[in-house]
């Protein structure tokens, strides 16, 4: 086999003009397809790099609401509680009134009907006496003995009545 630098020197100059040709109408835009491509895969992991922020930014925002609404829940509750204790406290002692109120109103009753049987029997006391002054008039008895049976039979009859 012999060498012929004829051909070597033809396969440079074909390979060189496919080197020319690949590197203007395939390598060109093949690299520009890859450039493309590259970009937009770069371009897809930052948006899915801020997505993720995005979603770890909404998962913290999610949770401090969620700690926000169990501390206004909790609040609601100790301000029922609260509430619930002075409404007791208020009717308690509303209660405690109104009882010492019926109280005071029953000890006037009770002293004006004391009033009312004291005065009646101040006045049956009288009439009781006017009768028995009467009797002794009507008799007309001189003697104490006979006074004092009168008065002890009259006051024994009225004590019976009564």
């Amino acid at each position: 086999m012999s060498f012929v630098w004829e051909n070597t020197v033809i396969a440079l100059i074909a390979i060189g003009i496919l080197y020319f040709l690949l590197n203007k109408y395939a390598f060109g835009p093949l690299f520009s397809v890859m450039e493309k491509r590259r970009e937009l895969v770069q371009q897809q992991l930052n948006e899915a790099a801020q997505t993720r922020e995005q979603a770890a930014a909404y998962v913290e925002e999610q949770k401090s609401a969620l700690q926000e609404a169990r501390k206004e829940a909790y609040e609601i509750i100790e301000q029922s509680k609260q509430t619930s204790s002075k409404q007791a406290a208020q009717l308690l002692q509303q209660a405690k009134e109104e009882a010492e109120r019926l109280k005071d109103e029953a000890v006037r009753d009770i002293q004006s009907e004391k009033n009312r049987a004291v005065e009646q029997l101040r006045s049956e006391v009288g009439a009781v006496s006017v009768k028995i002054a009467s009797k002794l008039i009507e008799k007309e008895v001189s003697e104490e003995k006979v006074q004092g049976e009168l008065v002890d039979q009259y006051l024994k009859e009225v004590g019976g009545r009564s």
